[in-house]
């Protein structure tokens, strides 16, 4: 029988992001984000299109952010397939390990101390780790696990087919972030949406994202 979910208003929209933001206005409210999610596979366009998945601290409302995740492109009739990490205003840095459709991907970022950061990304499924420490001094009062339509050549890319995926064991300072309805975003470009998110997991730290603007079942709980 086909489960048919009653229409939920997003608690937010925007034009390149789509998926869970929290808000606080303390500043330093945020010491370390963290997620599970699979890289899904693009289907091919006739048009370059893009997607990035990450995980972040800072850009929700403010110009500060610190972030890594994975990038999923299909561009010049090619799949691209891609780790990166990310702290504004600097551009990506792409990091230098493969990552392919169907990885398992775990992402943590974690305040040290003062203002030092450390990034970690790793690939479960290939068996890498990365790892680097930067300095950040954001306000840290915002935290996302994100799909985006990312920023090419200065302009908000048309969004890649990525099918479905979701963010799993989602933590926010090192518990469970009991996401919330309200902190749910949907992507709106061309003045139809693209990104959809479900409503929270039974367990409140997961949900499922889709292309498109149908609403999807929740996550479920991932095996480590």
């Amino acid at each position: 029988m086909t489960r048919i979910l009653p229409t939920v208003l997003p608690g937010w929209k925007s034009g390149n992001w789509s998926g869970y933001a929290i808000n606080k206005t303390k500043r330093n409210s945020f010491r370390s984000i963290s997620s599970y999610w699979v890289v899904p596979r693009v289907r091919a366009s006739k048009q370059n299109k893009y997607s990035s998945i990450w995980v972040g601290i800072d850009g929700f409302g403010n110009s500060s952010l610190i972030q890594t995740g994975t990038e999923q492109d299909y561009v010049k009739g090619k799949a691209v397939y891609y780790p990166w990490w990310e702290i504004l205003p600097a551009p990506e840095t792409r990091i230098p390990y493969p990552v392919s459709p169907n990885d398992l991907m775990y992402a943590n970022i974690s305040k040290l101390g003062n203002s030092k950061w450390q990034i970690v990304l790793k690939n479960k499924t290939k068996g890498w780790t990365f790892r680097t420490i930067r300095t950040y001094t954001g306000p840290a009062n915002t935290a996302e696990w994100i799909m985006e339509a990312p920023t090419v050549n200065n302009n908000t890319a048309l969004l890649a087919d990525y099918r479905k995926m979701g963010f799993k064991s989602c933590r926010l300072n090192n518990k469970n972030p009991i996401l919330q309805r309200s902190n749910r975003g949907v992507m709106v470009q061309n003045g139809r949406v693209v990104s959809t998110p479900s409503l929270p997991n039974k367990s409140r730290d997961g949900f499922t994202v889709t292309y498109g603007s149908h609403i999807p079942l929740s996550a479920k709980s991932i095996r480590k």
